[in-house]
């Protein structure tokens, strides 16, 4: 299924001149990886203690925009330095999981949105992730199926962030969840497909 997951290959391309200028620095893939971990916690503890707070939300998508093109970068300086270890990796998909959780599980605590469906959709992103992740062990391959991969949440939530800062009907705001919580069902049943193939 599309996923935004598909544009990744040319917003490396717009990221390649900093991944260049930190390996030149000497930063490590690690060090990448904990700066976006630690910019999501903040931000995710900001939110928690303000959930109304307008300058939050509208700083949302600059801040899952900057996460995602850590999570980029991080990536192209392992593969291109040589630097992929089992840390590495082990650090890569926890942090994701918990940069995650952070950064949305908070929504749960904005009058507008529908408190269970926000905290089904973060333990849905749970097991989308942790599906992705099992598919290395049953065909080798670390599962990216969408609908409703990383990129795709970052995305929604963005949107949803804006959304409710305008104050838009709860109605539709509920609605995008319930939309969210069905698409990451699908990317469920796609990645557990996708552990199940074959090489």
């Amino acid at each position: 299924m599309p996923t935004i997951y598909d544009l990744k290959p040319k917003f490396q391309q717009l990221l390649q001149p900093i991944v260049d200028k930190l390996a030149v620095a000497g930063y490590t893939p690690n060090q990448i990886t904990l700066s976006a971990l630690i910019i999501s916690i903040i931000y995710g503890g900001l939110l928690a203690y303000a959930p109304s707070n307008i300058a939050l939300l509208l700083l949302l998508p600059i801040v899952l925009l900057i996460r995602m093109a850590l999570n980029a970068i991080d990536g192209l300086l392992a593969r291109q330095q040589k630097m992929e270890t089992k840390l590495g990796l082990l650090i890569n998909e926890l942090s994701d999981i918990v940069s995650d959780t952070t950064l949305y599980l908070p929504f749960a605590l904005i009058v507008n949105a529908y408190a269970p469906l926000v905290i089904i959709i973060v333990i849905l992103s749970i097991v989308a992730e942790t599906t992705g992740i099992l598919a290395i062990v049953t065909s080798h391959h670390r599962a990216y199926n969408g609908p409703m991969g990383k990129s795709d949440r970052a995305f929604t939530f963005g949107l949803l962030a804006i959304l409710l800062a305008f104050n838009t009907p709860t109605y539709l705001i509920n609605s995008l969840l319930a939309i969210t919580m069905v698409l990451l069902l699908l990317t469920i049943i796609n990645r557990c497909k996708a552990a199940l193939s074959s090489d």
